[in-house]
């Protein structure tokens, strides 16, 4: 708009007067996070009749139960450090420095309790739930990597241990993904947190992943084909090497994979096997006849495929079965992320407190939601909701409930 003085006729001074507008651009306005303290307030009631009488007759309202007892926490502010160091990898001493500008002091001992404290009270039985369907599932997706626990009874602090991540099949109904903190890498690991699970299994080569019993295991070409690409020399020749002509049998398996994608589990597993079959014939017979050096990597290559071949080939018993754990693969990266900004977990009670937060984050962007509103609507809820004495009612807040769903967004 133009300035007061210039709001005049230039040739006879008459005051202008507006007669239309139009838009010139947008811009976008960022308006710094700020904090409010919220007093929670109890009314209490008398009954003047009965005082009258002599008897004091007094009722107090109920206040809504805290998220942590005897803190300062509310449902934001703790679904916004797990948002801030789960989602965006924000690790707590940079998160203090930012609390401190909000005008508070909030130290990363307090955000770490915080964390542990909400996950125990009342992330960790929607994650017992999660488990309890997972197990139900007729394929899952299974993975492993390093983290380091400062403060592991019996172990150095430099030490490796392990986030395991089990994850629905692309086609469940119900999707979800779960990550759980243990010590070491032993298959008997898996094996506990699969305990009457019967299906699907897919997995890398770890040999640990025999220790899963009453599963079917599914190999993962995508592993292969890294092998035999690895095998391919820098330098373009004329000839194919051997290590290409193994990739290639692997590409063509994953376009048929392609083709196939967007069918029901029943006809991609009718197609996969009219088309998948001819080629898995052919670079079976290639494998055999193949001759390498037992430590080349090619040699190396041929001697997984051989070693890997039952569990390469069970993706074609079931449609829901994948050609590759890549989805597993995908899914564990975000803590991968996270890992290199804070490096560490202090405590075991920690660690396995980022496990199940985590869990949530992930399963919540699974099933399209918010995993802040996610958080701060079930942080809200659950204080007030008497799932011990009434378990079926997690189920309403499970993240593919209609209610969830609608408010979370």
């Amino acid at each position: 708009m133009l300035h007061e003085e210039e709001c005049h006729c230039e040739w006879c001074n008459t005051e202008l007067k507006i007669i239309g507008k139009e838009e010139v651009r947008q811009e976008v306005e960022f308006i710094p996070a700020h904090l409010k303290v919220r007093k929670i307030m109890r009314y209490a009631y008398e009954c003047p009749t009965c005082k009258k009488d002599g008897a004091d007759v007094i009722v107090k309202a109920p206040t809504p139960a805290p998220v942590i007892p005897r803190s300062l926490a509310s449902a934001s502010s703790v679904a916004w450090l797990m948002h801030q160091k789960f989602e965006l990898s924000i690790p707590f001493y940079r998160q203090e420095k930012e609390w401190e500008n909000y005008g508070i002091v909030l130290s990363r001992a307090t955000m770490a309790n915080w964390v542990i404290t909400a996950s125990n009270l009342w992330l960790k039985p929607i994650y017992d739930l999660l488990h309890k369907q997972l197990l139900q599932s007729r394929a899952i997706h299974v993975d492993e990597t390093t983290m380091q626990v400062l403060k592991e009874p019996n172990k150095p602090a430099t030490s490796k241990s392990y986030m395991w991540l089990y994850q629905s099949s692309k086609d469940a109904s119900e999707q979800m993904a779960l990550y759980h903190y243990k010590p070491t890498r032993a298959g008997e690991n898996a094996r506990k947190f699969l305990e009457g699970y019967h299906g699907f299994m897919h997995c890398d080569g770890y040999e640990g992943y025999n220790k899963v019993t009453d599963v079917t295991r599914v190999g993962c070409w995508a592993h292969l084909r890294r092998k035999f690409n690895d095998g391919i020399p820098k330098n373009s020749t004329k000839t194919k090497s051997q290590s290409e002509v193994g990739k290639d049998f692997c590409d063509e398996l994953f376009e048929v994979e392609r083709e196939i994608a967007y069918l029901s589990p029943e006809e991609r597993l009718n197609l996969r096997k009219e088309k998948a079959t001819p080629i898995l014939n052919r670079f079976w017979n290639w494998v055999e006849q193949t001759n390498a050096l037992k430590n080349s990597i090619l040699g190396k290559a041929l001697q997984y495929a051989k070693n890997q071949k039952v569990y390469l080939m069970n993706y074609l018993e079931d449609g829901e079965c994948q050609l590759s754990n890549n989805l597993a693969e995908r899914s564990i990266r975000p803590f991968v992320v996270g890992r290199k900004a804070w490096n560490f977990s202090t405590s075991t009670k920690g660690a396995t407190a980022s496990g199940v937060v985590y869990s949530l984050i992930q399963t919540a962007k699974l099933n399209g939601l918010d995993p802040y509103k996610y958080l701060n609507y079930l942080f809200e809820e659950l204080p007030d909701t008497p799932f011990k004495e009434y378990p079926e009612l997690l189920q309403a807040l499970l993240p593919w409930s209609t209610e969830v769903q609608e408010n979370c967004k």
